[in-house]
Protein backbone atom coordinates (compact mmCIF):
# COMPACT_ATOMS: atom_id res chain seq x y z
CA UNK A 1 0.00 0.00 0.00
CA UNK A 2 1.47 3.12 -1.09
CA UNK A 3 -0.05 6.52 -0.42
CA UNK A 4 1.63 9.38 -2.65
CA UNK A 5 1.54 13.47 -1.69
CA UNK A 6 0.91 15.03 -4.81
CA UNK A 7 2.87 17.91 -6.81
CA UNK A 8 1.11 20.81 -8.23
CA UNK A 9 0.93 19.33 -11.78
CA UNK A 10 0.62 15.59 -10.50
CA UNK A 11 -1.41 16.35 -8.59
CA UNK A 12 -13.83 5.45 7.43
CA UNK A 13 -16.43 4.53 6.45
CA UNK A 14 -17.62 8.27 7.52
CA UNK A 15 -20.15 8.36 10.08
CA UNK A 16 -23.06 10.01 7.75
CA UNK A 17 -25.21 10.32 10.81
CA UNK A 18 -23.28 14.13 11.63
CA UNK A 19 -22.94 14.78 7.88
CA UNK A 20 -24.66 17.43 5.75
CA UNK A 21 -25.49 17.92 2.26
CA UNK A 22 -23.61 21.42 0.96
CA UNK A 23 -25.41 23.16 -1.49
CA UNK A 24 -27.74 20.66 -2.40
CA UNK A 25 -27.21 19.32 -6.25
CA UNK A 26 -24.18 21.20 -7.69
CA UNK A 27 -21.76 21.42 -10.71
CA UNK A 28 -18.41 20.96 -10.12
CA UNK A 29 -17.20 23.76 -12.86
CA UNK A 30 -13.51 22.77 -14.25
CA UNK A 31 -13.57 19.03 -12.63
CA UNK A 32 -16.21 17.89 -14.84
CA UNK A 33 -16.82 19.84 -18.00
CA UNK A 34 -20.11 18.41 -18.57
CA UNK A 35 -23.38 20.12 -17.68
CA UNK A 36 -24.80 16.96 -15.65
CA UNK A 37 -25.57 17.87 -12.14
CA UNK A 38 -23.41 16.59 -9.57
CA UNK A 39 -24.20 15.34 -5.98
CA UNK A 40 -24.21 17.48 -3.34
CA UNK A 41 -21.04 17.75 -0.70
CA UNK A 42 -20.98 14.63 1.89
CA UNK A 43 -20.11 16.48 4.57
CA UNK A 44 -19.42 15.02 8.04
CA UNK A 45 -17.85 16.02 11.32
CA UNK A 46 -15.81 13.76 13.93
CA UNK A 47 -14.52 14.97 17.59
CA UNK A 48 -11.15 13.20 16.85
CA UNK A 49 -8.97 11.59 14.66
CA UNK A 50 -5.55 10.93 13.52
CA UNK A 51 -5.64 12.95 9.89
CA UNK A 52 -8.58 13.40 8.08
CA UNK A 53 -6.52 12.73 4.46
CA UNK A 54 -5.38 8.73 5.98
CA UNK A 55 -9.10 8.71 7.00
CA UNK A 56 -10.45 9.45 3.51
CA UNK A 57 -7.41 7.42 2.11
CA UNK A 58 -8.37 4.22 3.82
CA UNK A 59 -12.01 4.39 2.87
CA UNK A 60 -11.49 4.50 -0.40
CA UNK A 61 -9.15 1.60 -0.42
CA UNK A 62 -12.14 -0.28 1.01
CA UNK A 63 -14.49 1.27 -1.69
CA UNK A 64 -16.12 3.04 1.38
CA UNK A 65 -16.24 6.39 0.02
CA UNK A 66 -18.37 8.33 -2.97
CA UNK A 67 -17.36 11.44 -5.29
CA UNK A 68 -17.05 14.60 -2.99
CA UNK A 69 -16.72 13.17 0.41
CA UNK A 70 -15.61 15.70 2.95
CA UNK A 71 -14.28 14.74 6.24
CA UNK A 72 -13.78 17.63 9.25
CA UNK A 73 -12.25 17.09 12.27
CA UNK A 74 -12.62 19.02 15.90
CA UNK A 75 -9.04 17.54 16.19
CA UNK A 76 -6.37 15.85 14.88
CA UNK A 77 -3.64 13.97 16.70
CA UNK A 78 -1.06 13.17 13.52
CA UNK A 79 -1.91 15.77 10.81
CA UNK A 80 0.84 16.83 8.71
CA UNK A 81 1.18 19.17 5.73
CA UNK A 82 4.04 19.38 2.84
CA UNK A 83 7.44 17.62 4.00
CA UNK A 84 6.02 16.21 7.07
CA UNK A 85 5.65 19.22 8.85
CA UNK A 86 3.20 18.75 11.58
CA UNK A 87 -0.37 20.39 11.54
CA UNK A 88 -1.63 20.62 14.49
CA UNK A 89 -3.87 22.75 16.68
CA UNK A 90 -6.36 22.93 20.00
CA UNK A 91 -9.95 21.04 19.91
CA UNK A 92 -12.39 23.36 17.86
CA UNK A 93 -10.15 26.41 16.92
CA UNK A 94 -9.45 25.54 12.88
CA UNK A 95 -10.90 24.09 10.11
CA UNK A 96 -9.12 21.18 9.49
CA UNK A 97 -10.77 18.62 6.66
CA UNK A 98 -10.35 16.49 3.39
CA UNK A 99 -12.05 16.52 0.73
CA UNK A 100 -12.42 13.25 -1.95
CA UNK A 101 -12.64 13.33 -5.96
CA UNK A 102 -13.31 10.23 -7.14
CA UNK A 103 -12.33 11.29 -10.58
CA UNK A 104 -10.23 14.65 -10.37
CA UNK A 105 -10.00 14.35 -14.01
CA UNK A 106 -6.41 14.79 -16.21
CA UNK A 107 -5.32 17.82 -14.18
CA UNK A 108 -5.24 16.47 -10.62
CA UNK A 109 -2.71 19.57 -9.33
CA UNK A 110 -5.49 21.80 -10.70
CA UNK A 111 -8.22 20.37 -8.26
CA UNK A 112 -5.43 21.21 -5.54
CA UNK A 113 -5.31 24.70 -6.85
CA UNK A 114 -8.76 25.17 -6.69
CA UNK A 115 -8.74 24.47 -2.86
CA UNK A 116 -6.04 27.54 -2.93
CA UNK A 117 -8.34 29.40 -4.61
CA UNK A 118 -11.60 28.59 -3.27
CA UNK A 119 -10.40 29.24 0.44
CA UNK A 120 -8.81 32.44 -0.58
CA UNK A 121 -11.86 33.84 -2.75
CA UNK A 122 -14.12 32.86 0.32
CA UNK A 123 -11.85 35.06 3.01
CA UNK A 124 -11.99 37.76 0.70
CA UNK A 125 -15.94 37.47 0.57
CA UNK A 126 -15.69 37.00 4.23
CA UNK A 127 -13.93 40.50 4.11
CA UNK A 128 -16.48 42.57 1.86
CA UNK A 129 -19.19 41.17 3.60
CA UNK A 130 -18.18 42.59 6.71
CA UNK A 131 -16.91 45.93 5.36
CA UNK A 132 -20.69 45.92 4.11
CA UNK A 133 -21.59 45.29 7.38
CA UNK A 134 -19.84 48.19 9.25
CA UNK A 135 -18.56 50.41 6.40
CA UNK A 136 -15.50 50.58 8.69
CA UNK A 137 -13.08 49.75 5.75
CA UNK A 138 -12.68 50.61 2.10
CA UNK A 139 -11.33 48.04 -0.19
CA UNK A 140 -12.08 46.97 -4.45
CA UNK A 141 -12.64 43.74 -4.88
CA UNK A 142 -10.54 43.24 -8.21
CA UNK A 143 -7.90 44.58 -6.56
CA UNK A 144 -4.24 43.39 -7.66
CA UNK A 145 -3.64 39.40 -6.32
CA UNK A 146 -5.09 40.13 -2.70
CA UNK A 147 -4.05 43.49 -2.45
CA UNK A 148 -4.86 45.10 0.78
CA UNK A 149 -8.88 46.32 1.56
CA UNK A 150 -7.86 49.78 3.54
CA UNK A 151 -6.43 48.20 7.70
CA UNK A 152 -6.52 44.65 6.04
CA UNK A 153 -3.56 42.69 5.13
CA UNK A 154 -3.19 40.97 1.99
CA UNK A 155 -4.19 37.58 1.31
CA UNK A 156 -3.45 35.62 -1.36
CA UNK A 157 -1.05 32.40 -2.20
CA UNK A 158 2.36 31.07 -1.64
CA UNK A 159 3.29 28.92 -4.51
CA UNK A 160 1.89 26.10 -4.73
CA UNK A 161 -0.99 26.36 -2.19
CA UNK A 162 -0.16 27.98 0.95
CA UNK A 163 -2.58 30.66 2.01
CA UNK A 164 -0.49 33.91 3.45
CA UNK A 165 -2.37 36.76 5.19
CA UNK A 166 0.07 39.60 5.43
CA UNK A 167 2.90 37.28 4.35
CA UNK A 168 2.43 34.76 7.18
CA UNK A 169 0.97 31.27 7.21
CA UNK A 170 -2.91 31.23 7.41
CA UNK A 171 -3.65 27.72 5.53
CA UNK A 172 -2.14 24.93 3.85
CA UNK A 173 -3.39 22.29 1.78
CA UNK A 174 -1.84 18.79 1.23
CA UNK A 175 -3.02 16.35 -1.69
CA UNK A 176 -2.53 12.65 -1.59
CA UNK A 177 -3.74 9.32 -3.65
CA UNK A 178 -3.23 5.85 -3.38
CA UNK A 179 -2.07 3.08 -5.69
CA UNK A 180 -4.57 0.71 -4.26
CA UNK A 181 -7.76 3.38 -5.00
CA UNK A 182 -8.69 5.97 -7.58
CA UNK A 183 -9.40 9.38 -6.73
CA UNK A 184 -7.75 12.35 -4.79
CA UNK A 185 -7.86 13.10 -1.20
CA UNK A 186 -6.95 16.97 -0.68
CA UNK A 187 -6.88 17.85 2.96
CA UNK A 188 -6.79 21.10 4.33
CA UNK A 189 -5.80 23.32 7.75
CA UNK A 190 -7.02 27.09 8.44
CA UNK A 191 -6.16 28.53 10.79
CA UNK A 192 -9.37 30.53 12.36
CA UNK A 193 -8.88 31.05 16.19
CA UNK A 194 -5.38 29.73 16.65
CA UNK A 195 -2.44 29.73 14.84
CA UNK A 196 1.48 29.53 16.14
CA UNK A 197 3.19 32.66 17.28
CA UNK A 198 4.79 33.05 13.60
CA UNK A 199 1.55 32.38 11.92
CA UNK A 200 -1.85 34.16 10.88
CA UNK A 201 -5.46 33.39 11.72
CA UNK A 202 -8.69 34.27 10.31
CA UNK A 203 -10.17 35.99 13.35
CA UNK A 204 -7.73 38.49 13.25
CA UNK A 205 -9.53 39.77 9.95
CA UNK A 206 -13.30 38.16 10.42
CA UNK A 207 -14.54 36.16 13.03
CA UNK A 208 -16.23 32.78 11.69
CA UNK A 209 -16.72 29.03 12.63
CA UNK A 210 -14.86 26.62 11.03
CA UNK A 211 -17.35 24.59 9.96
CA UNK A 212 -19.03 27.93 8.34
CA UNK A 213 -15.78 28.26 6.77
CA UNK A 214 -16.23 24.67 5.24
CA UNK A 215 -19.37 25.26 3.86
CA UNK A 216 -18.49 28.70 2.52
CA UNK A 217 -15.07 27.16 0.99
CA UNK A 218 -16.85 24.20 -0.80
CA UNK A 219 -19.77 26.63 -2.64
CA UNK A 220 -16.56 28.47 -3.61
CA UNK A 221 -14.84 25.58 -5.11
CA UNK A 222 -18.01 25.10 -7.19
CA UNK A 223 -18.69 28.47 -8.53
CA UNK A 224 -14.77 28.57 -9.81
CA UNK A 225 -14.48 28.92 -13.52
CA UNK A 226 -15.01 25.87 -15.77
CA UNK A 227 -12.94 26.61 -18.28
CA UNK A 228 -8.79 25.70 -17.42
CA UNK A 229 -7.14 29.26 -18.86
CA UNK A 230 -9.78 31.50 -17.41
CA UNK A 231 -9.14 29.63 -14.01
CA UNK A 232 -5.20 29.72 -14.25
CA UNK A 233 -5.12 33.45 -15.07
CA UNK A 234 -7.46 33.25 -11.94
CA UNK A 235 -5.21 31.25 -9.84
CA UNK A 236 -2.13 34.06 -11.29
CA UNK A 237 -4.07 36.86 -10.02
CA UNK A 238 -4.14 35.44 -6.52
CA UNK A 239 -0.11 34.55 -6.26
CA UNK A 240 1.48 36.26 -3.84
CA UNK A 241 4.37 35.00 -4.97
CA UNK A 242 4.77 36.47 -8.69
CA UNK A 243 7.16 39.00 -8.78
CA UNK A 244 9.26 38.34 -5.53
CA UNK A 245 12.68 36.83 -4.85
CA UNK A 246 12.53 33.48 -4.09
CA UNK A 247 14.74 30.32 -2.94
CA UNK A 248 13.01 27.21 -4.35
CA UNK A 249 14.36 24.38 -2.76
CA UNK A 250 14.15 21.15 -4.50
CA UNK A 251 13.93 17.64 -4.34
CA UNK A 252 17.30 16.02 -3.34
CA UNK A 253 18.79 18.83 -1.50
CA UNK A 254 19.28 21.62 -4.11
CA UNK A 255 17.75 25.13 -4.35
CA UNK A 256 18.04 28.25 -6.45
CA UNK A 257 17.40 32.13 -5.88
CA UNK A 258 16.02 33.81 -8.03
CA UNK A 259 12.68 35.77 -9.16
CA UNK A 260 9.42 34.02 -9.41
CA UNK A 261 8.81 35.64 -13.31
CA UNK A 262 4.97 33.71 -13.67
CA UNK A 263 3.30 30.42 -14.00
CA UNK A 264 2.96 28.43 -17.29
CA UNK A 265 -0.83 27.05 -18.52
CA UNK A 266 -0.13 24.01 -16.10
CA UNK A 267 0.44 26.05 -12.75
CA UNK A 268 4.14 25.53 -12.68
CA UNK A 269 6.51 28.36 -11.34
CA UNK A 270 9.14 29.77 -14.03
CA UNK A 271 12.20 31.06 -12.10
CA UNK A 272 14.37 33.47 -13.38
CA UNK A 273 17.67 33.64 -11.78
CA UNK A 274 20.26 36.35 -11.42
CA UNK A 275 21.86 35.72 -14.88
CA UNK A 276 18.87 35.72 -16.37
CA UNK A 277 18.31 32.20 -16.93
CA UNK A 278 14.52 30.74 -16.62
CA UNK A 279 13.62 27.41 -15.28
CA UNK A 280 10.70 26.02 -14.92
CA UNK A 281 9.29 24.25 -11.37
CA UNK A 282 6.54 21.48 -11.49
CA UNK A 283 7.06 20.57 -7.30
CA UNK A 284 9.49 22.53 -4.44
CA UNK A 285 9.10 24.42 -1.09
CA UNK A 286 9.10 28.50 -2.43
CA UNK A 287 10.34 30.75 0.38
CA UNK A 288 10.02 34.28 -0.37
CA UNK A 289 12.92 36.05 0.62
CA UNK A 290 13.62 39.85 2.38
CA UNK A 291 16.30 41.40 0.49
CA UNK A 292 19.76 40.70 0.96
CA UNK A 293 18.07 37.24 0.95
CA UNK A 294 16.91 37.13 4.59
CA UNK A 295 13.71 34.70 4.53
CA UNK A 296 10.26 35.54 5.11
CA UNK A 297 9.36 32.28 5.74
CA UNK A 298 9.67 29.07 7.27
Amino acid sequence: MTRTAISPRLAIRIFFSTGANVGGVTRTPGIDPSDEPRQPWQVSTVTETGSTNEDLLRAAERGDLVDRSVLRAEHQTTGRGRLDRRWDAPPGTNLLASVYLADPGARPGESVQRIGVALVETLLGLIDSDVDRDGDRDGDRDGDRGGDRGDVPSIGLKWPNDVLLGGRKLAGILAQRSTMAPGLVIGFGVNVGWSPPEAAQVSEIVECRPGELLDAVLRAFDTLPADHLVFTEMYRRHLLTLGQRVRIHLPGGDSLDGVAADIDDDGRIIVRSEAGIERTFDVGDVVHLRPRSHDTEA
